[in-house]
């Protein structure tokens, strides 16, 4: 481990292992309640899931998503990979080859001995030998660096910070007494929970950092940060040529691996016949994570970085590998996009903070006796709640449908998760939006521009599996015309709308029956209302 990851990783447990000794040295001064054993039991079922984990992952790996560990790496990349085990002593990882086309990748174990990485074929499919190397070399500086395990002992401490807020607030309910120890529990039990969220950011902040780290391991052992960042563009922007598409490896021997957030089975990859060297069509994909002020808020609740910060970051490494920085962004913003954050945050919060507002008036005319005044007033609100709902149904499901490609919704700003961009595209299903996974609902779909992730969600959840295990491999290397909403959280995706294949169309009714649900709100808080005032 280099020198400032062990620095930065000293440093975050430190401050980790100190909050929860605040919180542990709070219980034992101030309280009677001996929570010892509990912390214990939590560390030791933790350490128990660290240590057995990998055969878990594997059971699941093979039988949910038809993983082969029966195989190997192409011979260039199996040369690469142990040349770099040998000198970083690290024991030559299993390899696991999941058959579908979307590119994922992963890693996962305990230690330098007995990793495994888990490649999809679209990896392989995706990105040119040297671009493999690249994210091979990614996935084994987490190997290299023992991420699995620093995370697991930084995971210790919001779990046990919150198994003390649990306890303390358990003790407070059963306890009847009104004494000092009891104030002093409920004043930790609220320090306990406050640690426990700020933990969870700090672990998230660890993540982030070491992924950098990761990269910086593939800059090193490949010498080719370009080869790096080349990868991750067509795996995060999904911007290649088709030159670069046809240098494929051979798919009779391979494995897989890890690059993304565990969040990213929901991943986009988008593969255009435009040169890669294009400089203008990366800074435009990156144009949304750098100046849209949602991203940064995806990306504290993410344990990657963003992309484009990642591009920076290795650009900023070439000239030590005597190759020309691979990108600088340079585009100029013509607008802040404060004003469209600040409206899209009032229409996403609008109906939570309504519904809070007539529970609060709810209890207040409990309490205090004006019932006929509850059943007015909280029909008003139930108005204002579906009101407050429809405005963010609209912004999320708009009716304007328009012919798009993924290239063209890649390169949308002024797009989020609470605003959406309604869109018809054409192309071919290559793989489940999950890889593999036999209860993924989801797709992967392939326009002349690229790949994109769609989320095909029915009104019940147990519609999606049975469609995920009987119907869904029906649709894989299939045709089809896609209509639904375009958004952008950390990732892109479309929510389907209709999908249509063999000329056959299937529209899936979620958001009609969410818009319906509204409207009945509505009408029933309008009669409550009228009732309450007869």
């Amino acid at each position: 481990m280099g020198t400032k990851l062990l620095a930065v990783s000293t440093f975050t447990m430190v401050l980790l292992y100190s909050m929860l000794s605040v919180v542990i040295l709070g219980v034992c001064v101030f309280t009677d309640i001996p929570i010892t054993f509990g912390i214990v039991a939590s560390l030791i079922v933790l350490f128990v899931q660290f240590f057995i984990s990998p055969w878990i992952t594997d059971f699941v790996m093979k039988h949910f998503y038809h993983a082969n560990f029966d195989c190997s790496l192409p011979d260039n990349l199996n040369e690469f990979v142990n040349q770099v085990c040998e000198q970083h002593g690290i024991v030559s990882p299993r390899v696991g080859y999941i058959d579908d086309g979307a590119p994922n990748a992963f890693t996962y174990g305990r230690t330098k001995k007995d990793a495994r990485i888990v490649i999809t074929r679209g990896i392989l499919e995706l990105l040119t030998v040297d671009e493999a190397k690249a994210v091979l070399g990614h996935e084994l500086g987490h190997i290299a660096h023992m991420d699995m395990f620093y995370m697991t002992v930084a995971q210790a401490v919001p779990l046990i910070l919150y198994f003390v807020f649990k306890t303390l607030c358990d003790t407070d309910n059963k306890s009847s007494d009104n004494n000092k120890s009891n104030s002093y529990s409920a004043i930790i039990g609220i320090v306990a929970y406050i640690m426990y969220i700020i933990s969870q950011y700090i672990i998230l902040w660890l993540s982030r950092t070491r992924e950098y780290y990761a990269d910086e391991f593939s800059c090193e052992v490949t010498g080719n940060p370009n080869a790096l960042a080349s990868a991750l563009v067509k795996i995060g922007f999904g911007l290649t040529s088709i030159k670069d598409s046809k240098e494929k490896h051979s798919v009779s021997n391979v494995g897989a691996l890890g690059i993304f957030d565990a969040k990213a089975s929901k991943s986009l990859v988008v593969s255009t016949n435009r040169n890669i060297s294009d400089t203008t069509m990366i800074k435009n994909a990156m144009k949304w994570e750098l100046w849209n002020p949602w991203a940064f808020f995806y990306e504290l609740n993410s344990t990657h970085p963003l992309i484009s910060k990642r591009l920076i970051a290795i650009s900023k490494l070439c000239p030590n590998y005597n190759q020309a920085e691979y990108i600088k962004f340079d585009l100029e913003k013509t607008e802040s996009y404060v004003d469209d954050f600040a409206c899209e945050l009032v229409i996403a919060y609008a109906p939570s903070i309504v519904f809070i507002l007539g529970l609060i008036d709810v209890i207040y005319c409990l309490s205090t006796d004006k019932i006929q005044v509850m059943y007015t007033s909280g029909g008003i609100f139930g108005i204002l709640l579906a009101i407050a709902s429809l405005i963010h149904f609209s912004s999320r499901h708009g009716k304007n449908y328009k012919q798009a490609n993924v290239a063209g919704l890649l390169g949308q700003v002024k797009v989020s998760e609470i605003t959406a961009i309604p869109c018809e595209l054409e192309g071919q299903i290559i793989g489940k939006g999950d890889p593999g996974c036999i209860f993924s609902e989801d797709f992967i779909l392939q326009d002349e521009t690229g790949i994109i992730f769609l989320d095909y969600k029915q009104p019940l959840t147990i519609q999606n599996k049975i469609f995920a295990l009987f119907r869904s491999n029906d649709y894989i290397n299939s045709k089809v015309k896609i209509k639904g909403w375009y958004r952008r959280g950390l990732v892109p995706y479309i929510e389907v709308y209709q999908i249509t294949r063999d000329e056959k169309v299937k529209t899936i009714h979620t958001a009609a029956i969410t818009k319906g649900f509204y409207y009945l709100l509505m009408m029933a808080s309008a009669a409550l209302v009228v009732w309450s005032l007869i």
